[in-house]
């Protein structure tokens, strides 16, 4: 073990990684009144970085962190089991890790936890921690006690969730993030295919997202021809794709999809 630490309140937190989920954890710790220990990640330059950003040390042996009541692992998902087992945790610390899709048997027995954030982070991006929702899971309750505390002095929103529902939440966030922005991407490609360029989507985009966000079931503001079931508008843009069959597939598929849920509401 690396020293000692007692099994009440978590004050004193380590992060373990040097990635986007890391750097939002370090700035939101420093800004919280937890103490940020130590960053820890392999890579010497970026733990540099975030350990400055932190005001904090720095290491790139997870094995020889620092004591801490929480040790956060913020690293891709397939690294999460083998970071954890380098670790060598101050006796009474809680280990957890930040991932959405990975089970909270993934480390090692003890006081464990997943501290998931549901929300996207980008390098140099300030997000408003408070307004991030914590999706939490835990060892035990006693566990479960200390780790809801410390998660509601970081954000507003916090849940306790059993894996599968984080899996589901993991997904859902894959959908309306990762996939939406893609289509913003494939948006901007078409018009460019017209000699058009890309910003006047940003009107459409913002108008859109604040639509949902206001709705109670964004399905209830849906509109454009799938919803109106107007097959003619929809065969135009599908001959404007004849020479993309990924994309078309993507409009045929997404159009029945708006078409099927538009009858049930």
């Amino acid at each position: 073990m690396n020293g000692t630490t007692n099994t009440g309140e978590i004050e004193r937190v380590a992060v373990v990684g040097s990635g986007n989920v890391a750097e939002a954890l370090v700035r939101a710790l420093a800004a919280s009144p937890l103490h940020l220990t130590q960053v820890c990640g392999r890579n010497a330059a970026r733990v540099g970085e975030l350990a400055r950003l932190g005001g904090c040390g720095g290491c790139t042996d997870p094995g020889r962190a620092e004591p801490a009541d929480l040790y956060l692992i913020a690293v891709s998902d397939r690294a999460v089991a083998e970071v954890a087992a380098a670790l060598r945790p101050a006796a009474g610390a809680v280990v957890a890790h930040t991932a959405g899709s990975v089970a909270l048997g993934a480390l090692p027995e003890g006081p464990r936890a997943v501290v998931y954030p549901l929300q996207t982070f980008t390098r140099g991006r300030r997000v408003d921690f408070a307004e991030v929702p914590l999706l939490l899971e835990a060892s035990d309750e006693t566990t479960a006690g200390r780790v809801g505390r410390f998660a509601r002095k970081l954000s507003r929103t916090v849940r306790f969730v059993d894996g599968a529902a984080r899996g589901r939440a993991h997904l859902a966030g894959v959908v309306v993030c990762n996939f939406v922005n893609h289509l913003y991407a494939v948006g901007g490609r078409l018009l460019d295919g017209a000699g058009l360029p890309p910003d006047l989507l940003r009107p459409i985009i913002a108008e859109t997202a604040a639509k949902a966000l206001a709705a109670g079931n964004p399905a209830e503001v849906q509109t454009g021809p799938a919803v109106r079931g107007d097959r003619a508008v929809v065969e135009r843009h599908l001959a404007l794709l004849a020479g993309d069959p990924l994309v078309e597939a993507i409009y045929r598929t997404i159009t029945q999809s708006i078409w099927e849920t538009s009858r049930r509401i």
